[in-house]
């Protein structure tokens, strides 16, 4: 099958769910090869739940203390986080988060298999990390997240700045996973995270990855959540997600290298692509869109790119989020599969269009 305007690349959103990082260079490398343009380790172990892996963290801190109150997060049973007693608000510090160190040990693990020629020569490697208004407003109490993001802030700011030193920036791609404001940007009704004004998090964002070096790749995962393999809410359409990519593209001072936005099973009517007709992405900018689900398969892939294709002159395909959480090596295997049949059917269609462009 031919589809005009989707392009046959392949993005990995980051977690994997494979048993090792070299398992996850090792098939990936071998299943996509250069419809790959960067690869991340798959997150494996703890960080397969995403920002649980963040939560021993924050308790280990002699900042903070569980609310006495017996707040808990109900999607995981965490008991929410606040200020320990006598603690004041620019008392509160995080020394190190330990992505870092995950990043450069996976980045050796990287250079192996690209030298065994697992991975192809020009390939990045993907870096996934977490907002801090993602962790914070996950874990902490709504009166003390002054504090506890503007430190964590901070702290993730300074893990970046090691990834960069660490990794050559040639070789070098962070992602931001912009989950928990997804949910908070989009506006239907949710008890899960305290509200934050959009330019607040517009703000945040531009903080962040301003001390990012130019020639390192930034990319955004635009997310609806995937706790237990699951959207906290399915977005209406686009919409939401576009309004965000614009706010972004805009607020930096450097394009960003993609932007990856789900697709619920349920969508393969135009009108959820219709929105996009209005994203204003740079030339160079890639898009990636999670149409690729395990339970309707290739053929369910092939409908919802048609109905995408309708709207857009570009994209690369990709799950709608991770791939680990409530889910097998089997399963993983399978939607790997999906990703390489429904890739090879594709062909570059871009009428004139400047690579990555919509409009």
């Amino acid at each position: 099958m031919q589809a005009n305007g989707a392009n046959g690349r392949i993005h990995l959103v980051g977690s994997i769910g494979l048993d090792t990082v070299d398992d996850v260079f090792r098939t990936v490398g071998r299943k996509f090869g250069h419809r790959l343009r960067r690869v991340p380790d798959g997150e494996p172990g703890g960080r397969r739940l995403w920002i649980s892996f963040q939560y021993p963290a924050l308790r280990a801190s002699p900042y903070l203390r569980p609310d006495p109150d017996g707040a808990i997060r109900k999607t995981t049973g965490f008991p929410l986080l606040c200020l320990a007693e006598g603690v004041g608000a620019n008392d509160v510090r995080f020394g190190e988060l330990n992505y870092a160190r995950e990043a450069r040990a996976s980045y050796l693990d990287f250079c192996a298999a690209r030298q065994r020629t697992d991975l192809p020569a020009e390939i990045r490697f993907q870096v996934c990390l977490p907002t801090p208004m993602g962790v914070t407003r996950a874990f902490c109490t709504t009166r003390d997240l002054p504090a506890i993001e503007s430190a964590y802030e901070k702290a993730i700011i300074r893990e970046v700045e090691t990834i960069c030193r660490a990794i050559p920036n040639n070789d070098l791609c962070i992602q931001w996973d912009f989950c928990t404001e997804m949910i908070m940007w989009d506006g239907q009704p949710q008890d899960q995270f305290p509200p934050a004004a959009h330019d607040d998090i517009i703000k945040q964002m531009a903080r962040i990855c301003r001390p990012i070096p130019d020639a390192v790749e930034v990319g955004f995962h635009l997310c609806y959540g995937d706790f237990g393999a699951k959207h906290f809410l399915e977005p209406v359409d686009a919409g939401k997600m576009v309004e965000v990519a614009n706010a972004i593209t805009q607020a930096l001072s450097r394009p960003p290298a993609y932007f990856h936005m789900p697709v619920p099973i349920g969508r393969s009517d135009a009108d959820y692509f219709k929105p996009l007709g209005d994203l204003e992405l740079p030339a160079g900018t890639e898009l990636y869109l999670g149409v690729v689900h395990a339970a309707d398969g290739v053929e369910g892939t092939r409908k919802r790119i048609a109905a995408a294709r309708t709207h857009i002159g570009d994209f690369g395909i990709a799950t709608e989020c991770g791939m680990a959480r409530a889910r097998t090596p089997d399963v993983v295997e399978h939607l790997l599969q999906i990703h390489a049949d429904v890739a090879a059917g594709l062909t570059r269609d871009t009428s004139g269009l400047p690579p990555g462009s919509i409009r």
